[in-house]
């Protein structure tokens, strides 16, 4: 007979105990080869992403013209910042850019991504398809766009030698639809990726879900769009970071296609911090826009992380 050991008394040899006494202890081994890897994206990250970021807010506070220097002037760039025309027209074109992109983008997306949960044929090749403009480079989309809005060789020339020679599509070219003519040109860049993030959130849900749904007979497009998106969320909040982060730096596109034009119609943040530091010599200048596109950056990771930090202490009570 299996003795039972006394509250408080180690187990004799040979006494069973508990499963967690008779579990081996393991200890985990130090890999070397791991640390080796990460190494230069541990080196990359900290001496090219933090290191770059402080100096850069240092560099806000001071006089800096062609070279950084440490002249501390308090605020006084970021009082200059704020009282520059240039620049609240670029947050106001970036606030209207990036309102347009992020909400159709999203929305297509989901459009996108229930299309092709419908395990339709060939789903890889139109997945290609939808992802491909996101593998492109800005720089070429900008351009491939700049073409097609262009009066005399894009569409507005097609459609006019098919015979309606009063047919108008060339936002570019006007102040009052040149930012509308850039957010065209990031749908197509930016809507695939948001498709295939939603896609897979879609992927993701149980198909009981699905099944107790029909039961109850509910229509697919009120499941797709009141029971099964709510239980996304951290597919639609992955593909709304990333589509935020890319609007706050969006600069290729905008250089590509207009160049900021007409006038200052699609002027933009990014724009405005390189023609400073390069163009305009201005480095304390510059480095106060930088800093003011870093906001947020960090208020999105910040609001990212206590949600997160929110679901798990959750967890942790149930």
């Amino acid at each position: 007979m299996t003795q039972i050991a006394e509250p408080g008394e180690r187990a004799a040899p040979g006494f069973a105990g508990t499963a967690a006494e008779r579990k081996p202890r393991t200890r985990r081994k130090f890999n070397i080869q791991s640390v080796l890897g990460t190494t230069p994206m541990i080196v990359t990250a900290v001496g090219v992403f933090v290191i770059c970021i402080i100096f850069s807010i240092i560099w806000s506070f001071t006089n800096s013209k062609l070279f950084p220097n440490f002249n501390f002037i308090g605020l006084a760039q970021y009082e200059r910042l704020w009282a520059n025309d240039r620049w609240n027209i670029s947050v106001r074109n970036l606030a209207v850019f990036g309102v347009l992109s992020i909400g159709v983008s999203m929305v297509f997306g989901y459009l996108l991504a229930v299309f092709m949960d419908q395990r339709i044929k060939q789903e890889d090749l139109f997945r290609s398809i939808f992802l491909y403009p996101f593998a492109m480079s800005l720089v070429v989309t900008g351009l491939v766009w700049q073409w097609m809005f262009d009066p005399n060789l894009g569409i507005q020339s097609a459609v006019r030698q098919l015979g309606w020679t009063n047919f108008e599509f060339a936002p570019l070219v006007k102040q009052e639809t040149a930012l509308y003519g850039l957010v065209l040109g990031g749908l197509w860049n930016g809507v695939g990726v948001t498709m295939a993030i939603l896609l897979a959130g879609l992927r993701g849900v149980d198909s009981e879900i699905w099944k107790a749904a029909k039961v109850d007979g509910i229509p697919t497009w009120k499941t797709y769009l009141f029971i099964v998106l709510p239980m996304m969320k951290g597919a639609v909040a992955t593909a709304f970071i990333l589509q935020m982060t890319g609007i706050v730096r969006v600069f290729d596109i905008v250089i590509a296609m207009t160049q900021g034009g007409p006038g200052v119609s699609t002027q933009m943040p990014a724009v405005y911090v390189i023609q400073h530091i390069t163009d305009r010599v201005n480095v304390g200048q510059g480095m106060a826009a930088a800093t003011m596109m870093l906001l947020p950056v960090m208020l999105l990771i910040a609001v990212q992380y206590l949600l997160r930090w929110n679901a798990n202490r959750k967890a942790g009570r149930a």
